[in-house]
């Protein structure tokens, strides 16, 4: 897979997750927000804050579980994640 093929999937998977009117699952929305932080801003950004909101640190605490992939694995997983869902 070339990577334009890849950027131009995983735009096609974002806009899909962006109109979608269906509940998803609390832990498939912290996967999915998982691989796009992964995918869009690698672990570079991946910072540690100190907050009190719960929901935040759910979501930190997702990112960093997948902060080894490389930006181009969490891409595949985002757009696998999101097709299976529509299905």
């Amino acid at each position: 897979m070339q990577e334009k093929d890849l950027d131009t999937l995983f735009q096609e998977a974002y806009e899909k997750a962006s109109n979608m009117t269906e509940s998803i699952p609390p832990d498939m929305m912290l996967r999915v927000y998982a691989y796009y932080k992964q995918a869009t801003q690698g672990k570079e950004q991946l910072r540690y804050f100190q907050t009190s909101d719960l929901r935040d640190g759910f979501k930190m605490n997702a990112w960093m579980q997948v902060k080894h992939l490389s930006p181009e694995e969490a891409k595949k997983l985002y757009i696998e994640t999101i097709n299976s869902l529509i299905k």
